[in-house]
C-alpha cells in the first residue's frame, strides 16, 4: 500500500448503507480508516458486523466508546421506549415523520469524531452512508446537514484554514435502497455480513418488522436480488 495513497475516514455502523459507502470509498482508491461508535446502543450485533466488513475491505478499523445514553434518548438507547414495528412503508420517512429511533445529534457527533481522526491522519475526505430516499426521515441524513457540516469542517480545522479543503462525501444520499444494493453488489459487498435491524432477537437475527428491516427487505425485492439477511426464528 503506497504511502502516497489518499486516505479517507469512513463512518461504519456495520449496516447496509455504511458498508456500501466503505466499498465506494475503497473503489475510488482511498486507503480507508473505518470509524465505529459504541454510543450506548442496546444491541452490539452491528459492532461485530462493522468489524467483519472492515476486514473484508482491508480498512483500518477503530471503535470509539462515547456513551450517549441519558443525553441522546432514543428507542436505540433506552429499552423503555418501544421500537416501532410493522409501519406502512409509505409512512416511514414521510414528511415530518421523525421516529423514536432517531438518536439526537448522533451524526453530528460521529462526523466530529471522524473529522478529528481525519486531521490526525492527514486525510481530507470523510465518507458517510446517509440517505434520504427509502430512509427513516432523520434530519441529520439530509443534504442540507451534510453541506452544513462540510462548511463547518472547513472553518473549524487547521487543514481548513490552511486552504486544504475537507470534503464530506455522501455517495448514497439520493439513491433508493435498491440502487444502493445494486451498487454494493457490483463492488463485492457481502450483504449477509451486514446488520440493519433496530431490535434483533436474542440470537442476533433481524426482527424483520422494524423500519430498518422493512426498508432493507423492500430494497432487495426491488433490486431483484436474493435477501441474505438472517432473521430470528
Amino acid at each position: 500500500m503506497s504511502d502516497k495513497q489518499a486516505k479517507a475516514v469512513v463512518l461504519l455502523s456495520g449496516g447496509l448503507d455504511s458498508t456500501t459507502a466503505l466499498a465506494i470509498a475503497a473503489d475510488r482508491g482511498f486507503r480507508c480508516y473505518a470509524l465505529t461508535l459504541r454510543y450506548g446502543q442496546l444491541h452490539d450485533v452491528e459492532l461485530s458486523a462493522a468489524q467483519t466488513v472492515a476486514v473484508q475491505f482491508g480498512a483500518t478499523h477503530r471503535v470509539v466508546d462515547l456513551d450517549l445514553r441519558g443525553l441522546a434518548v432514543s428507542a436505540l438507547t433506552d429499552d423503555s421506549i418501544e421500537v416501532p414495528k410493522d409501519r406502512p412503508l409509505d409512512e416511514i420517512g414521510a414528511e415530518g415523520d421523525i421516529p423514536v429511533t432517531y438518536v439526537p445529534a448522533r451524526n453530528t457527533v460521529l462526523l466530529s469524531l471522524a473529522l478529528a481522526w481525519a486531521e490526525t491522519l492527514g486525510a481530507r475526505d470523510i465518507f458517510v452512508g446517509v440517505n434520504v430516499l427509502d430512509a427513516s426521515g432523520y434530519p441529520d441524513c439530509r443534504p442540507a446537514f451534510v453541506s452544513a457540516f462540510e462548511a463547518l469542517a472547513n472553518v473549524a480545522t487547521r487543514a481548513g484554514v490552511a486552504g486544504e479543503r475537507i470534503s464530506i462525501h455522501a455517495p448514497l444520499i439520493e439513491l433508493t435502497k435498491a440502487e444502493i444494493i445494486r451498487r454494493g453488489v457490483d463492488l463485492g459487498v457481502a450483504y449477509g455480513l451486514t446488520h440493519s435491524c433496530y431490535d434483533p432477537g436474542d440470537d442476533g437475527g433481524a426482527c424483520g418488522r422494524c423500519d430498518a428491516c422493512l426498508l432493507r427487505r423492500k430494497g432487495f425485492e426491488q433490486a431483484a436480488i436474493a435477501d441474505p439477511t438472517r432473521y430470528s426464528a
